[in-house]
């Protein structure tokens, strides 16, 4: 078994085997060779997109510190995280939940999930590469994660379609997010299916944040 501070070299971005949560360890992207490895990425293809999905953020530890205190939302439910990144909440409710399908649209991404899924050996986690602009029609589940997916307003339109189309399709959303300006119309086109919203605190390195959950339902 792999240790602590294992590090891979298999990735465009090499990654390190890190206690990510209280007894839950999980390949990342070491943070000071994102910036490099991009750069070399960069030359080689200008085209080559910043990988946002590389971190754990803020609002992926508060949803995970959530779904710890109130399993109740996805145990024994089928659960979906739609831009999962590196996917904490999702690998943090595996031996919960009846299964979880963690997305994002970054193929690097899903290579990450799938190298995270093989080395928990855990069989009820599935990783796919899911755009929201182009969700498939087939996928039916009880409750679906978001951490920090409404930081862009061209964006905006197809994940609101998307999450109004779940929820009449009778699921539970629970968005975690910052509260940043520029997201207020997101949230306040959401109100209608709010049922509960408060703040969730998170640390960091010392430093204390609160993250705005959002509950909705039909």
């Amino acid at each position: 078994m792999m240790k602590s501070g294992s590090v891979l070299q298999c990735m465009q971005y090499p990654i390190r085997l890190t206690e990510v949560m209280d007894d839950l360890f999980l390949y990342v992207p070491i943070p000071e060779m994102v910036k490099p490895s991009y750069e070399h990425l960069l030359k080689l293809d200008a085209k080559t997109a910043f990988p946002f999905w590389a971190k754990i953020w803020s609002s992926s530890k508060a949803l995970s510190g959530f779904l710890a205190l109130e399993p109740h939302w996805i145990k024994g439910k089928k659960v979906l995280e739609i831009g999962a990144g590196v996917g904490l909440p999702s690998f943090s409710i595996a031996h919960v939940a009846k299964e979880v399908i963690v997305t994002d649209h970054a193929p690097e991404a899903v290579e990450l999930m799938n190298t995270n899924i093989n080395h928990l050996c855990v069989n009820n986690i599935t990783a796919s590469c899911l755009d929201w602009s182009d969700f498939p029609e087939q996928v039916s589940v009880d409750t679906v994660l978001l951490s920090d997916v409404n930081y862009a307003p061209h964006a905006f339109v197809p994940l609101l379609t998307l999450i109004r189309k779940l929820i009449e399709q009778g699921a539970v959303i629970i968005i975690a997010t910052p509260e940043r300006i520029m997201a207020a119309p997101f949230v306040e086109a959401l109100q209608p299916f709010i049922q509960r919203s408060f703040l969730q605190p998170v640390e960091e390195m010392g430093d204390r944040y609160e993250i705005r959950m959002l509950l909705l339902w039909k």
